[in-house]
């Protein structure tokens, strides 16, 4: 009868000891540089063991990347179960990565993908990291295209590419949405600017989506 109870205490053990670490670790990396703190700092710091850390992270990149990462995680789990109606591939994909940031309703995330942004513009290992996590997802998008719509197929690349102009719209509103903080930050010169919101990426996501050429006419149906 208290299996279920000590489970969900567990459950909220480990997200807040995984926030813990993640916060922790975009604060000491911004203000040392990721090279100037160790693995074995960054655990006494928030008081766990390494081997507490590889339960939840492979590496100081992994954690660093975080953010963007839970990101695209929510977006798979939207394409999963997304309705596609008659919609273009990548405004299916458009819906499911909208739907994915609005998941992202804590008020620090914002913050924390800024940091981290900032971070992996200066780290080359954050950006090798960065790009096998992206082919990750991008294999895994194209086999729920495929296992849901029958998408996809030995000489069909339109899914694969389809996906990445998707990811390219992301980079593109992301990247002018980390300039607006910089501009912003370069201004205030205290760093006490307004952090910019969640939804102000949503925008700039729909744009840069909407700026995409039209030739790709791919569109999905139930399978």
């Amino acid at each position: 009868m208290t299996a279920a109870p000590n489970s969900s205490l567990r459950e909220r053990k480990k997200r807040r000891t995984r926030q813990a670490l993640i916060d922790t670790a975009l604060e000491l990396f911004t203000r040392r540089g990721f090279g100037g703190v160790t693995l074995d700092e960054l655990c006494e710091e928030v008081e766990v063991s390494k081997r507490t850390f590889f339960r939840t992270f492979t590496s100081k990149e992994d954690v660093a990347m975080a953010p963007d990462q839970d990101l695209w995680r929510a977006f798979l789990e939207e394409l999963e179960t997304a309705d596609p109606g008659a919609l273009p591939v990548v405004e299916l994909g458009r819906d499911a990565l909208l739907a994915a940031l609005e998941r992202m309703d804590d008020e620090g995330w914002a913050r924390r993908m800024l940091l981290s942004r900032r971070l992996a513009e200066r780290t080359p290992s954050m950006g090798a990291h960065g790009l096998q996590f992206c082919e990750a997802t991008t294999q895994e998008a194209l086999a729920i295209l495929d296992r849901r719509f029958g998408l996809g197929g030995p000489d069909d690349l339109r899914p694969r590419l389809a996906v990445d102009m998707l990811i390219a719209a992301f980079r593109g509103a992301l990247a002018s949405w980390v300039a607006r903080a910089d501009e912003a930050d370069a201004e205030d010169g205290s760093g006490g600017f307004e952090l910019p919101t969640a939804g102000e990426l949503v925008d700039r996501l729909r744009e840069a989506v909407a700026a995409l050429p039209g030739g790709l006419a791919l569109t999905v149906t139930p399978h």
